[in-house]
């Protein structure tokens, strides 16, 4: 019998080479292959006759071969197998491509069971390269749920299959880890009949009650791993703050806080008072004020004798806010201390030894803070900003270089309701929902190509008056897709042929770091009017002087991400605007975009973009943030989750810290979980 530890190679026909393919896949034990679930079914099991067929639906159906398979050569690499098969209520052409085999292996008047997709019209119908099993055969491809796995180049989804059930057959499922109380309250599969039935169900519905089960287990491992990270939180002890007074932090604002940044500021204070560790997530939209929260909350550690760090994913981003909270808190006693990568040796080592001499109080950087010659004197405060842009493992670093550090975390990502608990671990969430006045609204409006040259107009116009532009494309390069606008060639096309008299810029993310800063930074200094870039632009520098955004192909992004680009202008005085361009005739897809002219709110605009796109692409590849479920689809499961947050909450009140098998069975699988999900859940 063989271990879930094996590595796949343990299995027929997985050689070094088909072993590097399932890697790409995260594929390495037989574990992993077991936890390799289906991304859906073909029900195969139910057959129908030849004239029940209907075009581009895929069916099971048994005919007789009516005569010999004919191949021909085409040309060289391509040959076409034709042969005509029968039932009682018609007949139907099929077509094999590079298929030769099928000459030998359908025989005239032999009958077959056959399963592929119709296609033709009045003219004709016909079908190409149908699988097919001999009536007496074991039902491998026909007659049988498929399960249809996620795939990757080279790898068939008959080879996945092939190795799983393998695999089942020779290995023990993963054990249990749902108390027995709580399968029988919800109606879940013991965890043995789940994994057989998710990979070989009987019937759909079979298939369906593995998957709930499966569902549920994510859902309740993740929410009890939380129970247990809060509650070890919530053992540690730290000195409470006693100094929070903040009138001279409110007087040296040139302007008041809002409502909602009033209140976040008062749960922050209320965390630090306490004598745990602050865990607390500050989330708002664009422009609703972020920085100045997390000032109020550098202030008091200082005030109570502690030093702080803010962490931002750019250089540029850091001399921002360093620029910012220096002309704050300078004048309130506070010393401000930049560390970014691209200072000189010999002023790095300056700062490092400030800081490790405990003679700067608030450190502003990017990773360069977390590197082992950065030593802080007494850090008691950690601030990440655009947590998403940071793998937990860096964060982890950061809050290690102090006792028990307080952490912030800041993100201008709006986040569904229903999501903020797996999206934000075990924070504590603040919302910002009110901008500051004088905010500028975009206007926002969607057009098509035929609109091309007075958007040209509009830039010029734009630039004229003394401003900036934004040209965001979907992609760098081409890669043979001609339908989709690359920024590489848009940007040489505006400046030789539609704006050979402005200054044109490029930036995407294949540049190197130290290109990317040089080309932020110029655009900041106003030393270019047009900006053609990718999505790198989303968390980037702040240009008051930017006031237009056009955004190409914009059918090609979410709405959140949408939301997140237009929100790099309207950051000035002067009236701002964003043009969402596309060349999409979907009615939905064109519905999906009004509903961003129509609202500037990010909860309602991440609210629709889940509905309408899932979580998987909620945020584009880097999932930013959230927890690595194999099968869970939160936009479909919302009904489980909660009935699985509910379940794991009674089960870790009663029995968290037992040592009974079952308990420890759990624990083993939490660590498992979070080991997984690290780098991309907070």
């Amino acid at each position: 019998m063989a271990k879930l530890t094996d590595p796949i190679t343990v299995l027929k026909g997985v050689g070094p080479s088909k072993a590097k393919q399932f890697a790409t896949l995260n594929i390495f034990t037989l574990e992993d292959l077991l936890c390799h679930f289906p991304r859906g079914y073909e029900d195969r099991t139910r057959l129908i006759t030849i004239d029940k067929l209907e075009v581009d639906k895929p069916a099971c159906f048994r005919a007789m071969v009516m005569g010999t398979p004919q191949t021909h050569k085409v040309r060289k690499g391509l040959d076409i197998t034709k042969v005509r098969v029968a039932d009682h209520t018609a007949r139907l052409n099929l077509t094999f491509f590079n298929q030769k085999f099928t000459t030998d292996r359908l025989v005239y008047g032999k009958e077959y069971i056959f399963y592929g997709t119709l296609t033709g019209d009045y003219v004709g119908y016909s079908m190409t390269s149908p699988v097919f099993e001999e009536l007496d055969s074991p039902p491998i491809l026909t007659r049988r749920v498929m399960p249809i796995y996620p795939l990757t180049a080279g790898l068939s989804n008959a080879s996945v299959l092939k190795a799983v059930e393998q695999a089942l057959a020779i290995c023990p499922t993963p054990g249990e880890v749902l108390p027995e109380s709580v399968r029988a309250q919800y109606g879940i599969l013991p965890a043995e009949r789940a994994y057989q039935a998710i990979h070989q169900p009987a019937s759909m519905t079979e298939a369906e009650l593995a998957k709930k089960r499966l569902i549920f287990e994510e859902f309740f491992v993740f929410s009890a791993g939380l129970s247990l990270m809060r509650a070890a939180r919530a053992g540690k002890k730290l000195p409470p703050y006693k100094d929070t007074e903040l009138q001279a932090f409110y007087g040296a604002l040139p302007f008041s806080l809002t409502g909602a940044q009033l209140r976040a500021i008062g749960e922050i204070v209320n965390d630090l008072k306490r004598g745990t560790p602050m865990n607390r997530l500050v989330q708002g939209d664009v422009g609703s004020g972020k920085t100045m929260v997390a000032a109020a909350a550098a202030y008091l550690a200082v005030k109570n004798g502690k030093q702080a760090a803010l962490m931002a994913p750019t250089e540029i981003l850091a001399e921002q806010h360093y620029k910012s909270l220096s002309k704050l808190l300078t004048p309130l006693g506070v010393r401000v201390s930049l560390l970014t990568g691209s200072l000189t040796p010999k002023n790095k080592k300056e700062v490092r030894s400030l800081i490790e001499a405990g003679e700067t109080d608030l450190v502003v950087g990017t990773h360069a803070l977390v590197s082992e010659s950065t030593v802080f004197c007494d850090l008691g405060l950690v601030i990440a900003d655009e947590q998403h842009r940071f793998g937990v493992g860096q964060r982890s670093a950061l809050s290690g270089k102090g006792a028990d550090p307080h952490l912030l975390v800041m993100s201008a990502t709006p986040i569904p309701r229903t999501l903020a608990l797996l999206m934000y671990g075990d924070l504590e969430v603040s919302i910002l929902d009110e901008l500051p006045p004088g905010r500028q609204q975009t206007d926002t409006f969607l057009v098509g190509e035929s609109y091309r040259a007075r958007i040209n107009a509009f830039i010029r116009k734009q630039v004229a008056e003394g401003h900036q532009c934004y040209v965001v494309c979907p992609a760098v390069e081409e890669n043979g897709d001609l339908d989709i606008t690359a920024a590489t060639v848009w940007a040489e096309t505006l400046q030789k042929t539609v704006f050979p008299d402005l200054r044109v810029a490029l930036l995407h993310g294949q540049m190197k770091g130290a290109e990317k800063e040089a080309v932020m930074g110029s655009f900041a200094r106003q030393e270019a009017d047009v900006l053609v870039a990718t999505t790198v632009i989303e968390v980037g520098v702040d240009v008051p002087n930017a006031t237009l955004m056009v955004i190409e192909d914009a059918d090609r992004f979410g709405l959140s991400q949408l939301h997140q680009l237009r929100g790099r202008v309207g950051r000035g005085s002067a009236k701002s605007y964003c043009i969402l361009v596309s060349h999409s005739k979907n009615a939905d897809t064109n519905g999906r975009l009004k509903a961003l002219c129509s609202t500037t709110d990010g909860f309602k605009i991440a609210e629709e973009d889940l509905k309408l796109r899932g979580p998987g692409d909620f945020f584009g590849a880097r999932q930013s943030g959230l927890p690595v479920f194999r099968v869970a689809s939160l936009s479909c499961d919302l009904q489980t989750l909660k009935e699985a947050q509910q379940a794991s909450a009674r089960w870790i009140e009663a029995e968290g810290t037992a040592q009974t098998p079952e308990a420890m069975a759990l624990r083993s699988r939490i660590g498992t979980l979070f080991q997984r999900s690290q780098g991309t859940m907070n």
